[in-house]
């Protein structure tokens, strides 16, 4: 493994939020997603708005429009992941709160929805979690199928006997009437539990997918005393499979972010600690095997990959983001993160350093990438010293090769 630096693409700040409580804007990042036709941005906004997040479209010269603003009622509150888009431009996500208001898990207001928001801004909820065996709290999106039905996971619900009551967790599948169907149902022991990350499907329908906890516990005073989390594969059936199961140590531990598969079967992604101490980029082969590509050491080179997974280009190499390291002047001593890329033989290249001004900080979400090879992301704060706490409330960025 090794790491070198190179400020080798231009950055550009196409949208700053102001965390302001109108129309206009929101605070609270997640991934974006990006038309191939136009080439306008979608994404959400965690909170702000008229306080509970937002949908927002971002066109190409970095004007924001605000699609949908949550009232933190039956409509659903704090989108906490990204959107996906179908054919005709509809829009789907799921919320962590809101939706069956007498539903709470820890305090929450409502356990979450999915919903559907027309290319008029009409907001459908197709279902909303009870926060029983059905699961509650999405905190991931959605995966959609050739027939409509779409896919995701709840960080908690299912079992109740589990995780402090609050149940670990379950997979589930909506179809196209709003049915839901839970597909399996975790128990927070070996078979991982509280999935934080959504799903990617493969072409005969198996669903994979990552844990925050769960898996081998290796005992009290451990880095996860709840176990570090696996990587698994539900098939059509229901039937589990962990295909691989986090230490804490060299391998990585806490895979906050999903997986990508390569053609030949491969996942790919990141976990958050372990490793040097702040997290790795691992593959997963077909046999289980996993094979550390790359371990952040919280440097110059990045630390800390929270929720971003990666993605890759034509020639295999891996892109993604931490959300600490980097330049260690700014938020010292851990700096304000990085953009990197990662080439098949491990060699990690620095594209990006945020130093925490206009340029943002923090960016907790991967990236994606276009045809002509420009990459976008969010930061969870800068921007702006005057919202949020005065932190910033964020930037949409991207970086032009």
């Amino acid at each position: 493994m090794a790491a070198i630096g190179a400020e080798a693409q231009t950055y550009r700040n196409l949208h700053g939020f102001t965390g302001s409580r109108g129309e206009d804007d929101g605070c609270s990042r997640t991934q974006v997603m990006r038309d191939p036709a136009t080439g306008n941005l979608y994404g959400t906004t965690q909170s702000c708005g008229v306080g509970w997040g937002t949908v927002f479209m971002l066109d190409k010269t970095g004007n924001e429009k605000v699609l949908y603003n949550f009232t933190g009622g039956v409509d659903g509150a704090l989108p906490v992941a990204g959107v996906i888009r179908d054919s005709a431009g509809n829009l789907y996500g799921t919320t962590e709160e809101g939706g069956d208001l007498t539903c709470s898990i820890g305090g929450t207001v409502g356990c979450g929805v999915v919903f559907k928001l027309d290319t008029t801004g009409t907001e459908t909820v197709l279902y909303r979690f009870t926060g029983g065996a059905a699961g509650g709290l999405p905190f991931a999106g959605l995966v959609r199928d050739s027939a409509g039905n779409l896919y995701g996971t709840t960080v908690q619900g299912g079992d109740l006997s589990g995780c402090t009551g609050y149940g670990c967790g379950v997979v589930f599948k909506l179809d196209i009437t709003g049915m839901e169907t839970v597909l399996y149902t975790f128990t927070g022991r070996a078979d991982g539990g509280n999935p934080q990350a959504g799903l990617i499907r493969d072409s005969t329908g198996n669903l994979y997918g990552t844990t925050t906890a769960g898996g081998t516990v290796t005992g009290s005073g451990t880095l996860c005393e709840d176990g570090c989390g696996v990587v698994y594969k539900v098939d059509t059936t229901g039937r589990e499979t962990v295909l691989h199961t986090f230490t804490g140590e060299a391998d990585g531990a806490v895979p906050d972010a999903g997986v990508i598969r390569d053609s030949t079967g491969n996942l790919y992604g990141t976990t958050e600690l372990g490793g040097a101490g702040r997290g790795v980029v691992f593959k997963v082969d077909t046999n289980g095997t996993e094979t550390v590509l790359y371990a952040f050491t919280g440097g110059t080179d990045g630390g800390t990959p929270e929720a971003a997974g990666v993605i890759w280009d034509s020639a295999s190499n891996l892109y993604g983001t931490t959300a600490f390291g980097g330049d260690l002047s700014c938020n010292p001593p851990y700096g304000c993160g990085v953009v990197f890329k990662l080439d098949t033989a491990g060699t990690e290249t620095v594209l990006y350093t945020f130093r925490g001004e206009t340029d943002g900080r923090y960016p907790s979400t991967g990236v994606i990438r276009d045809p002509a090879r420009h990459l976008y992301g969010t930061t969870q704060e800068g921007g702006s010293e005057y919202g949020c706490a005065r932190q910033g409330c964020g930037v949409v960025f991207k970086l032009r090769p």
